[in-house]
């Protein structure tokens, strides 16, 4: 039988780092106010010239080079992003596709927005279960610098810009297998987390401008209720549907949004603080790119190796969530 393996994790951090009091400079916030309430220190935003093609074009060549390939042996590329290059088209993969020198390959983008990266460990799953494409390059790729209002403090100070790309390969070893994907939504809860302006439903005008219409909204506690419940929730099915027990995930890699829903989500689980790998104190809440960048950083310090038990988990607009457990299938 064949199945899916995650047989590489990459991730691109732009230079520039802000700290919690370069925003005490230009909005009413402190560095206790944001610490207390999101556990976030410092972020990271790209430069001006720099689009979210550019972070996910950085983070996919590492994860073609980790993965011992070359461009042409990538069959698709699908990035996940709530901040692409361009409204509509072209799609940011399409970009990616070109810097990288992948040629005559099908390239999209989807928008579950936090829930990206498993939303995409689902897609490459079936299509390389199903034996269409054999090597398949994902990437959670955002600049959310260019979609706030820094005259919000309750949002501007959450976000951080990255891309975390992996390459999906195909393998009839069960023991690197990404062994189960679940992923869901509810579009009732639309409005909790939504950028109003741009869209059909409201097109740019001034209007719309001069009210920062175009800006990241969120309803930031009810988000929050939902968000543990539901997180909670997911976790503890996948690991019952498949038999597994707390202690032998290595690493309990959840959505980087706040610190104190990953508190609340791993008080409520069996999982000790050793297993719960947190970065949203150093890169804010980087969105799609989240899980995969702090998987990699993981991977960086030696502390994942090949067949370590893997658990992700997500929650993001739309509303859209998931989970996936995985076992690590790179070198």
């Amino acid at each position: 039988m064949v199945y899916a393996s995650l047989r590489s994790i990459a991730s691109y951090v732009p230079d520039r780092c802000i700290s919690n009091a370069d925003f005490e400079k230009i909005v009413d916030t402190s560095d206790e106010w944001i610490t207390k309430r999101t556990g976030i220190k410092t972020r990271y935003f790209a430069s001006d010239d720099e689009a979210s093609s550019d972070l996910a074009t950085k983070a996919g060549r590492i994860a073609i080079q980790r993965a011992g390939l070359k461009p042409e042996d990538i069959d698709m590329v699908i990035v996940a992003t709530l901040s692409p290059d361009f409204i509509g088209m072209p799609s940011t993969a399409c970009i990616v596709a070109h810097n990288l020198g992948i040629r005559n390959r099908p390239c999209f983008d989807i928008t579950t927005a936090c829930s990206g990266y498993i939303y995409l460990l689902s897609l490459a799953k079936a299509y390389i279960q199903s034996q269409t494409y054999k090597n398949i390059l994902i990437i959670g790729a955002e600049k959310i610098s260019s979609y706030l209002d820094f005259k919000d403090r309750s949002t501007c100070v959450l976000f951080g810009d990255g891309a975390g790309a992996s390459v999906i390969g195909a393998t009839e070893n069960k023991n690197e297998a990404i062994l189960d994907v679940h992923i869901s939504a509810d579009g009732q809860y639309s409005d909790f987390l939504i950028t109003p302006a741009g869209g059909s439903r409201s097109p740019f005008s001034q209007t719309n401008l001069d009210a920062s219409q175009q800006f990241i909204k969120m309803k930031g506690n009810e988000t929050f209720k939902v968000a543990v419940k539901t997180l909670a929730k997911d976790v503890e099915d996948i690991l019952e549907r498949n038999h597994i027990a707390p202690q032998q995930i290595k690493y309990f890699i959840p959505h980087q949004a706040n610190l104190r829903i990953i508190s609340a989500v791993g008080g409520m689980l069996d999982f000790t603080p050793e297993q719960v790998y947190i970065t949203v104190d150093r890169f804010g809440n980087t969105s799609a790119a989240s899980i995969p960048m702090a998987c990699n950083e993981a991977y960086e310090k030696g502390g994942i190796k090949k067949g370590d038990l893997l658990l992700f988990d997500a929650f993001g607009g739309g509303l859209t969530w998931g989970s996936a457990l995985v076992a690590f299938g790179g070198d």
